[in-house]
This record gives C-alpha cells, sequence and structure tokens, in this order.
C-alpha cells in the first residue's frame, strides 16, 4: 500500500523520471559522443564506445530516441545507412552536461582521496 502511494506520488518527479533514463550507465557516454562526432553511424559509435555491447547501445540509442534527445536518419541505400545525431533538446542540455563534466574533473581527485580514507577507515 505506501509503496503504492509512493509511485503515484513520485511518478511525475522530474528527477526520478527523466533523470534516471539520461543519467543510466551509458546515456552520459552516448551523448557525449555524439557531441563531439555529429552525425554518427551505428558501427562507429560502437568503435568509439569499445566496452558497450551491441545490444545495449541499442538499447539505449532507442531510449535517448523515445525522450527525444536522438535522432536518426535511415538513408534508402543497400544495405541501410543510419545515422543518429543529438537533437535540439539534447543540445540544450550540453551546458548541464559539461558543467558536470567540469565539476566531476575538478574534484575527482579530492574524491579518490576521499574514498580512500574512508575505505582504510572501514578496514580498521
Amino acid at each position: 500500500m505506501a509503496r503504492q502511494i509512493k509511485e503515484i506520488i513520485f511518478q511525475d518527479c522530474p528527477i526520478r523520471n527523466i533523470l534516471s533514463r539520461i543519467c543510466g550507465k551509458w546515456q552520459l557516454v552516448i551523448i557525449y559522443t555524439l557531441k563531439n562526432s555529429g552525425n554518427t553511424r551505428f558501427s562507429a559509435l560502437l568503435k568509439k564506445i569499445p566496452d558497450i555491447s551491441s545490444k545495449v547501445l541499442i538499447s539505449s540509442l532507442r531510449s535517448l530516441e523515445a525522450d527525444g534527445l536522438v535522432s536518426r536518419k535511415i538513408y534508402p541505400e543497400v544495405p541501410p545507412k543510419v545515422e543518429y545525431m543529438l537533437t535540439p533538446r539534447a543540445m540544450t542540455f550540453i551546458p548541464v552536461f559539461e558543467n558536470l563534466v567540469n565539476w566531476s574533473l575538478d574534484n575527482m581527485t579530492g574524491i579518490m582521496k576521499d574514498r580512500a580514507e574512508y575505505d582504510k577507515a572501514k578496514m580498521a
């Protein structure tokens, strides 16, 4: 009962609803790759993100496409040529994303140090 109430209350929460999809394991990497590559074919994305599987890349691209962050253009060729690109909506996210990247770079050393100290203290 409490879980059902929580789901109803948080169903339209933008943090839970939107950011949980954008901040998945691969979505930010895909957005970053497309931002730096422009229109990109699926095979090129696989090469640029070598530790992602085809299945996960397809799923992640579909999720980003469903949210209006990635579009795909299909060329009438044999075999079909498909290119993925960021949408205007995704481009409005880029400044937010760049701020997050810069914050991460600025704080990584301190965070890694804190993690090591935390782990060391837990083992003592």
